[in-house]
């Protein structure tokens, strides 16, 4: 197999990922409103939010709960009518499944540290994030990576910014935007 050969078979590999990925795109764009909407709210009716002292921990762990289940079973239907999986895809379904399991335990850990964990998930959604778009070759996510992380650092620089603002524009223009681009591109993306 000559160089040539051996970057088309790359490329057909990396372009199968995104033909596999496209329809995948829908947890994007459903995490990308979800986590958009619930900042809004909060953001919005912080008494009703932040009722109690626990009413916000319930808030932002039992919605995302729901919404990680039903991801985990739509991604299983897609996964059976897509029929195959690449070794990128393979990949990436680990990466998100570790991601999974670390925003569960640095909610767990800021619980226990009474600190809000926005910043710490912004920064690890954002690498996610851009490994995902690298392996992929995927600009528009590459970009809303690249925000999510700069999101992450501005509320280290500026704490006094408003972290449910920050993480709304954040989960829209890193999951919604790149995944709306994703669904609506062509199979050569």
């Amino acid at each position: 197999m000559n160089h040539s050969e051996q970057l088309n078979l790359i490329n057909d590999a990396i372009n199968k990922t995104k033909e596999q990925l496209k329809p995948t795109s829908i947890n994007f764009i459903f995490w990308g409103l979800l986590i958009s909407i619930m900042s809004i709210i909060h953001y919005s009716f912080p008494e009703l939010i932040q009722k109690t002292a626990y009413s916000s921990l319930l808030f932002w762990t039992l919605i995302p709960v729901v919404g990680m289940i039903f991801t985990i079973v739509y991604n299983i239907k897609i996964g059976g009518r897509i029929g195959y999986e690449t070794h990128i895809g393979r990949a990436l379904k680990l990466v998100w499944g570790v991601f999974n399991i670390a925003w569960i335990t640095l909610v767990i850990m800021s619980v226990f540290k009474k600190q809000n964990p926005v910043q710490e998930i912004l920064f690890l959604l954002g690498v996610i994030l851009l490994i995902t778009a690298l392996l992929i070759r995927f600009t528009p996510l590459i970009i809303g990576g690249i925000a999510v992380v700069a999101c992450s650092v501005l509320i280290t620089i500026s704490p006094s910014i408003n972290v449910l603002l920050i993480n709304a524009a954040a989960t829209f223009f890193g999951l919604f935007i790149p995944g709306l681009s994703l669904y609506l591109s062509k199979n050569n993306v």
